[in-house]
Order: structure tokens, then C-alpha cells, then sequence
């Protein structure tokens, strides 16, 4: 790799530094502008300056190369996006959130500018998580064995989140083509550098990572920016590492339109970081070094003056979005069987158990479509597959490239599975989020983020990924082994929770959670795993709609809403009471986010009183939401209280005394059937 330098002002032609000269003045024209919108209630409630940061900018979206990178912007990065290609009508129309507004059509918040088409990447406003995302683009640029980078951008203070430090280490280790950027400006809105960390530039905290390369550059200078953007670029080509560019920048203005940096900053600091211009030292360079006159440098400002002013003319025309458009892009489209459109079969033949039902589906899954993914803690070291050996024998047929080991670092595990499928939408990407379902918690920052996606990108990026998680107690497993979290995942819009109770119906929406797009949680009851009562035939090509309960028995007396492990106890109970005359309606919901509410409603009117049967928590549990909605739409056909059986307000306990008083069981279950009879 040439280590001389590839720009220089009185090297580099006049055409490239008059296109760098316009594209800063529209750049800070913009800037300069922004607060005005909010002062005329325009829109541009939130606003970052990035004046200070211009040369670093400048450079990464030069750098940019939107037909082979990934491209993943913070919220201060308006020049390094319009330095990319986003015109200055579309930087307004993000602005002031306008229904054209190609970043997400005024669903996100303003100053997050994106361009999805061009893989310039809507990030969420959770600082520095991007940098898994762009380490999950890295990894697809790998496996795929194609050219380009991944690129992501960030101020210094978010690197002292733990998901940038896991994004760094797994670009690190698995040596992926990431640029991780840091535009450093001292502070993070007022807390200074120095109560952040210890070293004085930030990336030295990484220095000791194997594969890593890190370049400095003054983030105020274009050509010392351009000359290190461009060589960490070719270092990343061409020995297939990562690299972290530290840019030193100062930061003109306050954090953003609503914090007051006179509060935290003496006039000593505001007059240093003024004198320290990106701009006015590089029109100072052009003047000094005769490479343009003063009128010529006039005539382009007033050219991008006349550019801006366009584009407010435009932007302002646009259309606002429509408030009935809130329920579009909640959730992609999911796959639809036809050939079992109710989710049920007649198939005779040799019983699963549902773990083989998982595990043979998985492997049928994996040959029907060559782009599908799986990783995580434990599912590929050798004739192991997971904690459970759910994945046993999958890296065996399908390679390492396609079935690997992940840190033990949850976040990463989903926050790169965003990141990878942003590559291509063919891709599937099945994940074990965490060995147990109770360690999935420090994930949930990226399954949020990844939840909005595809509303907050107005339809343009869907994340699609299977999450497996084993859920629930009656192992004896205690805290971190026993717990289950459906009742908080379903609170979250735009991602799917299933939890089946028999091997057909694991295989069945496994197959549909991995074909569809969009996310899916799929909870494995796992003391279910080898239960011979949950093993049933499985027809190869099996398949289970999403919002479809299942009838698991009929009956006229009772309806008993149940799923995961507590389903297979309805039915013992339904069969034992049916001797004492009492008719049991289990349906099974398998899936819990979509509800199919109108089988729980029919069977409500049918038998004219309900059971909530989970494990969950009664107080807080998902079978709240099941009784409020039959007590809404169904209050007249009822002849009693809809009643609830599920675990105590509790942790569950390791001994297995403790777990007994905590966990539901088929004593519970019956006493509340006889009671509910007798209203």
C-alpha cells in the first residue's frame, strides 16, 4: 500500500476541489439554516450542527462508493450524506419530515438522513448501535465474497456503549472490511472527553485487537481527512481487516438546537473552536495557494446559495404525510401456504419429538434457500449444536460459512443479523438470541431498534430474522433458566412471538417464521424438547399461519386459552375431567403476536366461559391482554369471570420445591376449572 499522499492542494485538480468547495457551502448553508425552520414552526425540531467536523465529513461520503458499500450515518453527519449523493432537497424534506422524505417519509426524527436505495442505511437515534449493523453488512461483504466496505460513522462519546465495543471486536476477530469512524469534538452533548474515558483519543482504547488497524487525521483538514479516509480504505480492500479512523474535530455550536453549550463552555472555548473553521481554512488554502480568485470563489457561493434556496423552494411544495398512513409497514409481509392455510394436517406416521421437528425443519429450510444464515452461543462446535443440540449436525452439511459460533455477547448476535440482512433481502438469518430465553435482555436494545425498521424506513429495509429463544421453566433451572418474557415481547409492534406446544406446529411456523420476512420470536418450550406427549407426525412441507389458534380439543362447557408448556397440561386435564362429565375446549394459540382473536371470541361464544392457562406471570402476563379482549368483545356471551392459572408474582427458584409453589400445574389448572363451573 503507497503511502504518499493522494490529494494535495496544489496536486489535486481544480474541478475536485471546486466540487468539494460547493458541496461544504451547501453543506454549512444547510446547516446554518436548519434552526431557522424550528423559529418559523416549520419542522427541524431536532437539529445537530456538524460545523467543526466538515473535513472528515467531506471525506467519508467521498469515499463512498454507493454501488459496492454500506453506508451507516449518525445523526451529525448532513455533510457526509450530502457529500454521498443525498441532494439538499432531500437533506430539507428529512428536516422538516416531509411525506417525500426518502431517509422514512417523516417517521424518523429529523437530522437522520439516510437513502436506503443507495445503501446509505437508516440508523436509529440509540447512539453507536449502527456499528453492529455495519459489522453485520461487513460480514455479508465477506461471505459473499464481493468488493466494497461497510462505513460507520459516529461521534466518540457513543463508544463508550458496550454494543460498539462487541461490534469492534466481532469485525476484529471474524476480520470484516469495517471502517468505524469516529468523529471526535470532545464532548458528549456537555460531558467532556475526559469523563468518558481515560485515553485522550478514544480509539487507542482498542488498540490491542488483533486485525485492527487505526488511523488519525485532523477531522478539521479535507486533505488530511481525504488522504487517511482513502488509505484506510485501501487497507481494508486489500488485507480484508477492519480499521477505526480517529478524526480530531471541534464542535462550533451546541450539541443541538436544544442545549445551551454557553452553560458549559467559557468564551476562551467558543472563540478557539471559531478560529478553527473547517471552511474558512479551507477557502483560506484555495486563496493562498492561487488555485481560485476571490471572484471565482464568490461565484460559487453564490451558486450553492442559489442551490439551497431551490431546494427550500421545493421542499416546502412537498406533501406532509397522511395520519391514516400509520398503520402501514408495521409489519412486512409474511409467507402465506396454500396448501395449509389453517395450520393443521391429517398426516399419519412415525411421531417426532419436537426438537427433531426443529431441528429437521431447520436443515430443510437450509436447503431450500442457499442465502439462509444461523448463529450463535454454542450451535457449531463440533457434534454439539447448542445448548440443547437443537442445531446438532447443521454445521456438518452446510459449512462454516453458513453455520457458525457467535461471542457471548446477545447484542451482537441480533444487532448483526440487522446488519447482515440489509445486504440482500433474500437473506434469511436464524439466530439463537441467547441460550435461554432469560439471557436475551442485554439483546433487546437491538430487538427494539430492529423492531421499528421497517416503519421507520417507510417500507425500504426489512430486518429478516428468526430469533430462537428456549423458553421456560419446569427444568429446574431457576433464575437465568427457568424464566419466560413472551408477556414483555409482545408489547413491541412490529415483530412476531410464537410459541408452539406440539412438534408439528414447532416445524410448521418455524418453516413460515424463516420464509416470511420481518422478525420473528420463536420461543421453544424447551422441557418439551423430548416429551414423547408433544411428539406427533410431521408432514415434510408443513407449514403454520401466523394469528392461527389451533383447536387441540373440543368441547362445549369450557374454553381454555394455553400455549408453550402449559398446553400439553390442558389437555391431560380436559381428558381426566371429561370422566367427571365437564366438555373442555383447548385451543392452542401458538401464536401470540398476531392473536387470532376470532377463534378465541368463538369459542367464548360457544362455551360461554374462559381460562387463561400460561406460565407467564398472572399479574403483568400476556393472558391479561387475551381476558381484556374477550371481556371486550365478548361480555355478553359470558357466564362468568374470565380467569387466569399462571405463575406466582415471583422469580422462579431453583429448588425444586420453589419452582413447584411458583410454576402452574395440572392441581392449579383443575382448581380453577371446578370453580369456573360453578358460576
Amino acid at each position: 500500500m503507497s503511502t504518499e499522499k493522494r490529494f494535495h492542494i496544489k496536486r489535486t485538480d481544480k474541478e475536485t476541489l471546486a466540487k468539494w468547495f460547493k458541496l461544504m457551502v451547501i453543506g454549512r448553508s444547510l446547516d446554518d439554516r436548519a434552526p431557522n425552520y424550528l423559529k418559523q414552526a416549520i419542522g427541524w425540531s431536532y437539529h445537530a450542527p456538524y460545523a467543526g467536523h466538515d473535513g472528515i465529513q467531506l471525506a467519508i461520503g467521498q469515499v463512498f462508493n454507493k454501488e459496492t458499500d454500506h453506508l451507516f450515518p449518525y445523526y451529525r453527519d448532513m455533510l457526509t450524506t450530502l457529500s454521498a449523493g443525498i441532494s439538499p432537497e432531500e437533506i430539507i424534506l428529512n428536516g422538516i419530515s416531509k411525506a417525500t422524505d426518502v431517509a422514512g417519509g417523516g417517521r424518523h426524527m429529523s437530522n437522520h438522513f439516510a437513502k436506503p436505495e443507495w445503501n446509505i442505511h437508516n440508523s436509529s437515534s440509540c447512539t453507536g448501535n449502527h456499528t453492529q449493523h455495519a459489522t453485520g453488512a461487513g460480514r455479508a461483504i465477506k461471505k459473499y465474497k464481493v468488493p466494497g466496505v461497510a462505513i460507520s460513522s459516529q461521534g466518540e462519546s457513543s463508544v463508550s456503549e458496550g454494543y460498539v465495543y462487541e461490534a469492534i471486536n466481532g469485525a476484529s476477530n471474524e476480520q470484516l472490511p469495517v471502517i468505524f469512524v469516529f468523529q471526535d469534538n470532545g464532548y458528549g452533548i456537555s460531558v467532556p472527553k475526559k469523563d468518558q474515558t481515560a485515553n485522550r483519543k478514544v480509539a487507542d482504547n482498542f488498540s490491542g485487537f488483533k486485525y485492527l488497524k487505526i488511523f488519525h487525521c485532523n477531522g478539521k483538514d479535507v486533505f488530511d481527512s481525504m488522504n487517511t479516509m482513502f488509505e484506510a480504505r485501501e487497507y481494508v480492500e486489500k488485507y480484508e481487516h477492519p480499521a477505526i479512523v480517529q478524526a480530531n474535530c471541534v464542535r462550533i455550536h451546541s450539541h443541538s438546537n436544544s442545549d445551551r453549550h454557553d452553560l458549559y463552555r467559557d468564551d476562551f472555548e467558543l472563540n478557539y473552536v471559531s478560529e478553527y473553521d473547517p471552511l474558512a481554512k479551507y477557502r483560506r488554502l484555495l486563496l493562498r495557494y492561487d488555485r481560485f480568485t476571490e471572484d471565482e470563489l464568490v461565484a460559487m457561493e453564490e451558486e450553492a446559495k442559489a442551490t439551497v434556496k431551490q431546494a427550500h423552494k421545493a421542499a416546502m411544495t412537498a406533501p406532509d404525510p397522511d395520519p391514516s398512513s400509520i398503520f402501514d409497514h408495521v409489519l412486512p409481509e409474511e409467507y402465506i401456504s396454500e396448501k395449509y392455510p389453517e395450520g393443521v394436517h391429517n398426516h399419519e406416521g412415525e411421531a417426532k419429538k419436537l426438537i427433531e421437528g426443529i431441528n429437521e425443519t431447520l436443515k430443510a429450510e437450509f436447503r431450500h434457500n442457499p442465502d439462509t444464515f444461523i448463529w450463535g452461543q454454542d450451535v457449531a462446535n463440533k457434534d454439539k449444536g447448542g445448548i440443547f443440540n437443537v442445531t446438532k449436525g447443521m454445521q456438518q452439511e452446510f459449512g462454516k460459512e453458513r453455520v457458525f459460533n457467535a461471542p457471548i455477547a446477545e447484542d451482537f448476535i441480533v444487532g448483526t443479523a440487522n446488519g447482515m440482512s440489509r445486504f440482500n433481502d433474500k437473506i434469511r438469518i436464524v439466530v439463537e438470541g441467547a441460550e435461554f430465553a432469560d439471557y436475551f435482555w442485554p439483546a433487546m436494545e437491538q430487538l427494539l431498534d430492529s423492531s421499528h425498521d421497517y416503519w421507520r424506513s417507510n417500507g425500504q429495509f426489512s430486518p429478516n430474522i428468526t430469533i430462537r429463544l428456549a423458553s421456560g421453566g419446569y427444568i429446574g433451572g431457576g433464575l437465568y433458566h427457568s424464566q419466560t418474557i413472551e408477556g414483555t415481547l409482545t408489547t413491541l409492534p412490529g415483530i412476531r412471538v410464537v410459541y408452539p406446544s406440539y412438534a408439528d406446529d414447532a416445524a410448521g411456523l418455524l418453516r413460515t417464521s424463516i420464509r416470511s420476512r420481518g422478525i420473528t420470536l420463536f420461543l421453544e418450550p424447551k422441557a418439551l424438547y423430548n416429551a414423547p406427549k408433544v411428539a406427533t407426525p410431521i408432514p415434510d412441507d408443513f407449514e403454520v399461519p401466523f394469528g392461527k389458534a389451533r383447536i387441540r380439543r373440543d368441547g362445549k362447557d369450557i374454553s381454555i386459552f394455553t400455549y408453550g408448556n402449559t398446553t400439553p397440561m390442558c389437555m391431560d386435564i380436559a381428558e381426566k375431567m371429561a370422566e367427571d362429565g365437564i366438555s373442555i375446549e383447548v385451543v392452542d394459540l401458538r401464536s401470540l403476536s398476531p392473536l387470532d382473536t376470532d377463534a378465541i371470541l368463538d369459542s367464548v361464544k360457544k362455551t360461554g366461559k374462559a381460562l387463561v392457562v400460561h406460565e407467564d406471570k398472572v399479574f403483568g402476563g400476556f393472558g391479561g391482554e387475551i381476558s381484556a379482549q374477550i371481556t371486550e368483545a365478548a361480555f355478553e356471551y359470558l357466564d362468568g369471570p374470565v380467569m387466569r392459572v399462571g405463575s406466582t408474582f415471583t422469580p422462579v427458584g431453583f429448588n425444586r420445591i420453589l419452582e413447584k409453589a411458583i410454576l402452574p400445574d395440572i392441581e392449579r389448572i383443575q382448581t380453577a376449572i371446578e370453580k369456573l363451573v360453578k358460576y
